[in-house]
């Protein structure tokens, strides 16, 4: 839409136009590629399509820039996260399949090798170093335990699973699982592994 078109100048000539959510989208392919310390401001910007004045402008410096894309991958992996954890026609075992399929089709997106998760591949070495990327790492990860938690604590209202089964660790596997499958998706794994391995998971914790 053109109200979220931003025009770069360029000296002589019409300026050029560009929206902001589709050069941090590239932006974020950039770091998801070759992590936050291998991406060099100039390929950013090449991949964005800006010059780095106006990148500078529009995000701020690479810090800056990086955590605007790890909150906008997180946003966009959560919404699919949680459509399948809330949607109440899905038994357990239903809705923990879709949840590690649909984030599976994220890390075997794109060309070439797969990824994994961005967050897992890149800002968990960062982390370490950086208590801004640490803070936001850490929030996100502890929202997810909370999702699969509630989910879990369903199941249990609902019969699906055992009454003394403690939602709160069961939670943190299932999100464990999640993390390990980026890993190995990242190390070569095939997606007909992962998503077996996926599935067999499910099985073990819903108690089959």
């Amino acid at each position: 839409m053109a109200q979220n078109k931003v025009t770069e100048g360029k000296g002589r000539g019409r300026p050029r136009a560009y929206d902001p959510q589709t050069a941090l989208q590239q932006a974020l392919g950039v770091f998801w590629s070759t992590g936050y310390s291998g991406a060099s401001l100039d390929s950013i910007a090449t991949a964005a399509g800006m010059n780095r004045p106006s990148l500078y402008a529009a995000f701020g410096d690479k810090h800056s820039l990086y955590i605007k894309a790890l909150e906008q991958y997180w946003e966009f992996a959560a919404a699919d996260m949680q459509a399948a954890l809330s949607d109440s026609q899905l038994t357990l075992r239903q809705a923990l399949t879709r949840f590690y399929e649909g984030q599976l089709s994220i890390y075997f997106s794109g060309d070439g090798q797969p990824r994994g998760c961005f967050a897992i591949g890149t800002a968990t070495t960062e982390a370490v170093e950086d208590p801004q990327i640490r803070e936001v790492l850490g929030d996100r990860l502890s929202r997810l335990d909370a999702d699969l938690e509630a989910r879990l604590r369903t199941a249990i209202a609902s019969g699906e699973l055992k009454s003394d089964v403690d939602a709160a660790s069961l939670a943190v596997l299932a999100s464990s699982l999640l993390h390990s499958i980026s890993i190995r998706a990242r190390a070569g794994k095939s997606r007909e592994e992962l998503t077996a391995l996926a599935r067999n998971a499910v099985g073990v914790i819903c108690g089959e």
